[in-house]
């Protein structure tokens, strides 16, 4: 077996995605005796059963599987209309958790227009309201509460911004957090309101002010409020927020969750802020988001990803 065969194969296997063409050309090839030697040199992949045959690892087993749909979903995803997908993202967010990072990016990222366009997709694809879901799956009702305020919002989206109101909520929202022992940010009335009601400008220059307010960014004093953080982060600046999220998920170690959303975020964002993504992300990291697509996908899923992501160059 040529060594640089084996080594194709194994990183086939291994990425973010499944290549395809490498399957096809080199594993199709193998004789009995090779596809043997791959199983025996692999333990990453295979273990010696008790009946002596070399047998997948069950969940990468599943890992594969989940590789080789993923392509296809992303070209459903990118083909699809923005407020369909929009609605098929909470509903698949509502049913495996829920997954309250899905729905607060997916509320707090999109336009007032398309917030009002998803929850009239969601009506028609699954007969109910996101409202009523919501309710039904998320069990804590501080969540509930700020998540429907989310979701239902249809916020000013122009230009003018009134510095002293900023500068007041500010406080208001400093108070809220430094009493958050007595009662979490989150269970105030006048925090959810402002979250779900002003503008992004109008909360971009709260945001400021409570630095001046507390020598902190909201987000930093937000210790162990994880939904609270998620939802200043998306409203405050998307692309800081989803080039963080697509660096933890461009690991080869993480959850299906986790890779998942290396796809949701590329196709949403692409026709929206990811040359602005790409900028942080670089930034942040110190290499450029394309290249860190080549060194972990694999694939016709990488190369679709990679063009997608360079829609707006």
């Amino acid at each position: 077996m040529a060594v640089d065969e084996f080594k194709a194969l194994t990183k086939a296997f291994s990425g973010l995605g499944v290549d395809e063409k490498s399957l096809v050309t080199i594993l199709g090839k193998w004789n009995q005796e090779k596809r043997q030697a791959f199983r025996k040199g692999t333990p990453q992949f295979f273990k010696e059963d008790d009946q002596q045959f070399e047998r997948w690892l069950e969940g990468h087993v599943l890992q594969l599987r989940q590789e080789f749909l993923r392509f296809k979903d992303a070209i459903v995803a990118w083909t699809m209309h923005p407020w369909e997908r929009d609605a098929r993202i909470y509903h698949e967010a509502l049913r495996s958790g829920p997954r309250f990072d899905m729905l607060i990016e997916t509320a707090c990222t999109r336009s007032s227009e398309d917030l009002l366009g998803a929850r009239k997709a969601y009506h028609s694809l699954f007969e109910r309201s996101i409202e009523e879901d919501i309710t039904t799956y998320c069990i804590q009702a501080s969540e509930r509460k700020l998540l429907i305020a989310l979701v239902s919002a249809y916020r000013y989206e122009g230009p003018n911004v009134h510095q002293e109101t900023a500068k007041s909520e500010a406080k208001i929202i400093y108070n809220a957090v430094k009493n958050g022992a007595k009662k979490k940010p989150i269970e105030d009335d006048e925090v959810v309101f402002l979250l779900s009601t002003r503008s992004k400008l109008h909360l971009q220059a709260i945001y400021k002010h409570y630095k001046g307010v507390s020598g902190k960014f909201l987000d930093e004093d937000l210790v162990g409020e994880m939904t609270m953080k998620q939802v200043v982060q998306c409203l405050v600046s998307p692309p800081a927020y989803f080039s963080q999220v697509l660096h933890a998920s461009l690991r080869t170690d993480v959850s299906e969750a986790a890779r998942d959303s290396v796809t949701r975020i590329i196709i949403t964002r692409a026709d929206v802020d990811m040359k602005q993504i790409k900028e942080e992300y670089l930034k942040k990291h110190g290499i450029p988001l394309p290249q860190k697509l080549e060194e972990v996908a694999n694939g016709n899923y990488k190369e679709f990803l990679l063009t997608v992501a360079s829609t707006s160059d």
